[in-house]
């Protein structure tokens, strides 16, 4: 090849090729045209071994170390530019496609009801299906096929219309051919072979006749040639089941020919009679038939709510009227029924189903002329409604802080201590009476603002009937069938409160109502829990506040109130149902659990009702600490301290005492009397102590408290040590347990108590044994081992890189080839990524130019219509101000 430039070289080589002569432009001789294909090829093929040999990066070759002769290397020559081009061209139709289409979709939803839901069985499916479509057919259809008889075009049915009528298609009346199935003549006539006359003249009046294309002289051939075929097959298969029908009495003389064809006839005349009057009868069971109903649709919550208001309201009306003695055909009107029951005597065919003898009746509290039946069928509707309510009432929003009837005043400092159940000093009177004989319970009840409103409500209700009057409370005023009805049950949490810490005051507390208050109380706290929150650290700051005035009395002092009462343990108890008491930090649990522990740390004991109140109060803590198992000194200090005070023992001072827990009131001068009599308590047997009396009067020191406090102290000591078993301190807590417990003597006992007494040792001896096998001393963090470098040289015993890549372990080897192709694909696939990554980045670079160039154009075009027209304005102001200058010197 010429050396030189580039275009010194392909001029070269286009000389040697032949390529740069001019073609000649005489006329007299003129190739084919197939030597000038065969020319062009030629050149083209010429011109592109001309490009290969002047463009060194079209080929990369590979240069061997050692040249082989005969072998074929895979890879040895390669054309990067053109492998470049087709890897682009593949990223063309598949990368840039869907890059084009990222924001599109497509595809069909199944949005059929219930259908991706796998909980629901296919029954179900079907069943709220058909609801559905049930419900839309109950709002009225546009379009409605069942209401006439016929739907018809024109005054005929759609069952009577032909096809072909319309399409000028009529059969021939010659039988010949239209038995055959072929064209009549007038269709040959008309369209093949110089037909068309007809269509020709077809045309509005005024405008040339249109002559019809192929297609559409083709598509009426196909459709008379069908026409024709399907009425011949009609028409033979009529005569065919009319040939059957004139033939039937042969084939059943054949088929009965033994016996007589007129008894045959008769006989499955007869049969067919039979089956006639099963298929009728079959008809009508099915007719008769209970068919499944479809399921209402789910109401919400309002209408739920607003559907038990009306069934009290209704109930309460009905009441009224039993109560004035009106006629029950009164109520038609609301009710669109008579609403009492016709008495009548006895009859031969009666059921007893509405029968009612007049000499059994009897009043039972439920209202004047009601049933039995008829009163728990509208007990059992008032239970529906109040749970319905009560369901509804769970998803309520905030709550407002009520602390009527609860106030402190400076008078109350120079009493006792403050009240902490309002309304406890009034008369005994004040408090829940029985309802008089022959009254029944209302229905509907103003929601109390106050305590005293309350308390005047339930006045003449027995207090079995309360919770069922603050339910209907509830429901009368849900929070969605008015906008003050949340504010007025925020106030009824705060009234609640009161009344619970009212009823368990003392001197007759009571109890019963607490568990069926509490599902109400919870409710309306998850409702409204900042209000009641801020109405429970109320009472809890007023508890504080008793305790520190009692402290600063004298703890010793018999006239101080260091331990809580009935109504403060309600409340503590009432916290830990309603509250979550396992939260690591709660506003309302939190200042609980310190009031307690107050109490347990400081309160010293006097009497047996100070040990009934610790006792509560320890029961009460491990239901607080039952999850979180957080550690509670005072619990386990107080139970020593209540074993030591209550049973005999060997110790003679509190320094002889093992461990190191205070014991302020060990062998003191008002603690010396409640230690068990050994001799009056050698018979008694334990039993649940009466924690209510004992907490609500001063009662005497008998041995029978004595001995249900001891047995009820260890039973706590127990639960105790099952709860902390797992924690790190168990055995410094509970040595000093055991040790007391082994001290204590039992002779004076009797056989169950002896027996709670070993059940208790066993059980503390076993886990501290379990603790003790757990604990082990510290040692440093456990790790591996580092070894000692070494620089001792490897050595391979197959140097050679043939043996290595042939290994005789079969499986090792397949392992080394997997990793092998493994590490080559992961490496293709990055390079792939990268390539894609490189394309995609090219692609949305263009688009970001496009859009550029696209803004820059619209942006040139504004600014130059703004500079002509600038341009436009200043050649007008300067014609202006020539026109001035010219017109001022004239």
């Amino acid at each position: 090849m010429a050396k030189g430039s580039q275009l010194t070289q392909l001029k070269s080589a286009l000389a040697q090729a032949g390529l740069n002569r001019q073609p000649h432009s005489s006329k007299k001789r003129k190739h084919g045209a197939v030597s000038r294909e065969t020319d062009k090829d030629k050149k083209a093929q010429k011109l592109h071994e001309i490009n290969q040999r002047l463009n060194p990066f079209d080929v990369k070759v590979t240069k061997l170390k050692h040249d082989v002769g005969g072998r074929k290397i895979k890879g040895a020559a390669g054309k990067p530019q053109a492998s470049k081009q087709a890897g682009i061209e593949q990223r063309r139709k598949t990368l840039l496609k869907e890059y084009e289409q990222r924001n599109h979709s497509g595809g069909i939803i199944d949005r059929r009801f219930g259908e991706n839901d796998p909980a629901m069985t296919p029954e179900e499916r079907m069943l709220e299906r058909f609801t559905k479509e049930r419900q839309r057919a109950a709002k009225g259809v546009a379009f409605n096929l069942e209401d006439e008889d016929e739907l018809t075009h024109y005054g005929q049915s759609l069952s009577k219309i032909d096809d072909f009528d319309d399409a000028g298609l009529g059969l021939d009346d010659d039988g010949d051919e239209e038995s055959d199935g072929k064209i009549d003549k007038d269709t040959v006539k008309r369209v093949h072979f110089g037909g068309f006359e007809d269509e020709e003249k077809e045309g509005e009046e005024g405008e040339p006749p249109r002559k019809k294309s192929k297609a559409e002289v083709m598509a009426e051939v196909i459709a008379k040639s069908k026409q024709h075929k399907a009425q011949a097959q009609r028409q033979l298969d009529a005569d065919a089941r009319h040939q059957l029908d004139e033939e039937l009495n042969d084939i059943r003389g054949l088929l009965f020919a033994n016996g007589n064809a007129d008894a045959v006839s008769s006989e499955l005349a007869k049969e067919n009679k039979d089956e006639d009057l099963d298929y009728d009868q079959h008809v009508r069971e099915l007719a008769l038939d209970k068919r499944a109903k479809p399921k209402d649709r789910t109401k919400t919550e309002e209408e739920l709510a607003l559907e038990a208001k009306e069934a009290l309201e209704k109930a309460e009306r009905k009441r009224q009227r039993r109560m004035m003695g009106e006629d029950d055909e009164s109520s038609e009107d609301e009710s669109g029924r008579s609403g009492k029951r016709l008495r009548r005597t006895a009859a031969a065919d009666d059921l007893d189903d509405d029968f009612v003898d007049e000499d059994k009746v009897e009043w039972d509290g439920l209202g004047a002329g009601l049933e039995a039946d008829a009163s728990e069928k509208e007990q059992s509707s008032d239970e529906e409604v109040e749970e319905g309510a009560e369901d509804s009432s769970k998803n309520d929003e905030d709550e407002d802080d009520a602390d009527e009837g609860f106030e402190e005043s400076d008078e109350a400092a120079d009493s006792d201590a403050d009240s902490l159940a309002p309304g406890s000093k009034l008369t005994t009177t004040k408090k829940c009476k029985g309802k008089a004989v022959g009254q029944e319970l209302p229905f509907t009840f103003t929601c109390p603002e106050t305590f005293d409103d309350f308390l005047e409500i339930i006045e003449d209700i027995d207090e079995k009937d309360v919770p069922t009057v603050i339910q209907r409370i509830r429901t009368l005023y849900h929070p969605s069938l008015g906008q003050d009805n949340k504010f007025k049950l925020q106030a009824l949490t705060g009234v609640l409160i009161d009344y619970i810490l009212h009823v368990t005051a003392p001197p007759t507390p009571s109890f019963q109502l607490l568990p069926l208050l509490l599902p109400h109380i919870r409710s309306l706290t998850k409702s409204y829990p900042i209000e009641s929150a801020n109405y429970f650290i109320s009472k809890l700051k007023l508890m504080q506040k008793n305790l520190t005035r009692g402290l600063s009395k004298g703890a010793t002092s018999l006239d101080s109130k260091t331990w809580p009462g009935t109504s403060e343990l309600a409340l503590l108890w009432f916290i830990s149902h309603a509250w979550p008491a396992s939260d690591m930090k709660h506003p309302v649990v939190s200042p609980a659990r310190l009031l307690m522990g107050a109490y347990l740390g400081l309160g010293r004991v006097r009497s047996l009702n100070d040990i009934a109140s610790g006792l509560f109060l320890s029961t009460l803590f491990l239901q607080y600490e039952e999850y979180s198992k957080r550690l509670v000194p005072e619990v386990t200090v107080f139970l020593l301290n209540t074993i030591l005070h209550l049973a005999p023992h060997s110790f003679k001072d509190a320094e002889s005492i093992p461990g190191s827990f205070p014991s302020p009131d060990f062998k003191g001068a008002l603690c010396r009397t409640l230690q068990v009599s050994k001799t009056a308590a050698r018979d008694l047997l334990p039993h649940p102590p009466n924690l209510v009396k004992l907490l609500a009067e001063d009662t005497i020191d008998s041995e029978q408290n004595k001995v249900d406090l001891f047995v009820t102290s260890l039973d706590l000591m127990r639960n105790t040590a099952d709860l902390y078993k797992g924690s790190d301190g168990f055995i410094e807590m509970f040595q000093p347990a055991m040790e007391i417990l082994q001290s204590i003597s039992t002779a004076w006992t009797s056989e169950p108590v002896k027996a709670k007494v070993a059940n208790t040792k066993d059980t503390i001896n076993r886990l501290l044994k379990f603790a003790r096998q757990s604990r082990k001393p510290l040692a440093l963090q456990a790790h591996k081992p580092i070894p000692i470098a070494t620089y001792i040289p490897k050595f391979e015993s197959h140097s050679s890189g043939y043996l290595r890549k042939n290994d005789p372990d079969q499986e090792r080897a397949a392992a080394t080839k997997l990793r092998y192709q493994y590490k080559q694909e992961r490496k293709g696939a990055i390079r792939e990524l990268r390539k894609d990554a490189r394309f995609m980045a090219s692609i949305k670079e263009k688009e970001q130019q496009e859009k550029d160039r696209s803004y820059t154009d619209r942006m040139n075009k504004v600014f130059a219509s703004i500079e002509r027209e600038r341009a436009e304005q200043k050649k007008m102001e300067k014609e202006k101000a020539k026109e001035k200058r010219r017109a001022g010197r004239k």
